[in-house]
């Protein structure tokens, strides 16, 4: 499949996991509506966010769900023919906890990501993951980023070397924490979110879909800002700070084919030039 619709969601999901599903349920029937074929929900759709990054407080952390938990087998069949992707606190299993993603359609698990770059509040809630892996759907082949994952070049870099053409980014993106704006628009943490979305599409020549938390969660508020992106960098669809589906239909092949056409960024990097590590 080439020709794709594209929904990436602006919501508030909060502690009630029974709540979060249901929402999820009315997202994917809207997105069904809109004939999407790949939709991607925020970060911790699944249990929520933390309410506070400078001071976590253990006893108000989200649930942790294992990997092969019900819920998650439920957003599952729920997406049925769809591929969509949902942001959780996953359970390690071992003392472990992990801000995670998993893609999932009707047929199961598609892909699974570990948040690899944890903001400093997030230590005391998750260990890091360790890997960038991209992997095949039946709208292309995906990679997925999780918020500050998506602050790094290398992060959405090393999923286009995979080979995604699309870049599944879900955040659960707060405001400024300490230099809070009058208005949204002013905001700091509102111009990276959007800069960062438009710049790992157009230096990878990707497709990308950003989804975002909305609302207020403890002493957290949520910028929303979903968007689709073109390989170019456009923006294509975007929700603003509204709660709500960016959709957009995107020729996944030809649109990357389109944009390394004459530049193709992937083939023209020096990675014999680059240090790796500080001298």
């Amino acid at each position: 499949m080439s020709t794709v619709r594209i929904a990436a969601v602006a919501a508030h999901f909060g502690r009630d996991l029974e709540f979060d599903l249901a929402r999820i349920s009315k997202l994917i029937d809207d997105a069904r509506k809109e004939r999407a074929g790949l939709l991607v929900l925020p970060d911790a759709a699944l249990g929520g966010y933390l309410t506070d990054l400078r001071h976590p407080d253990p006893d108000t952390l989200p649930p942790a769900l294992a990997p092969d938990h019900p819920l998650i087998h439920r957003v599952a069949e729920l997406a049925a023919e769809m591929v969509v992707c949902v942001g959780y606190r996953e359970d390690g299993g071992d003392g472990t906890h992990f801000n995670a993603a998993v893609c999932v359609s009707g047929d199961g698990v598609l892909g699974r990501h570990r948040k690899v770059h944890l903001p400093a509040g997030e230590t005391a809630a998750y260990t890091p993951g360790d890997r960038f892996d991209a992997f095949d759907t039946p709208v292309g082949r995906i990679g997925m980023l999780i918020d500050y994952d998506k602050t790094f070049p290398e992060s959405a870099r090393s999923l286009a070397l995979d080979g995604a053409q699309v870049l599944a980014c879900l955040s659960a993106w707060p405001t400024s924490i300490t230099n809070r704006a009058p208005r949204m628009a002013q905001d700091r943490q509102a111009r990276l979110f959007d800069l960062y979305d438009q710049a790992r599409a157009a230096e990878n020549q990707t497709v990308l879909a950003s989804s975002n938390q909305t609302g207020t969660l403890g002493g957290m508020r949520f910028l929303g800002q979903a968007k689709v992106v073109g390989p170019g960098g456009d923006i294509l669809a975007r929700t603003w700070s509204k709660a709500g589906l960016a959709v957009a239909e995107v020729d996944i092949t030809t649109e990357i084919d389109r944009a390394r056409r004459v530049l193709h960024h992937l083939e023209e990097r020096r990675p014999d030039t680059y240090r790796e590590t500080r001298p």
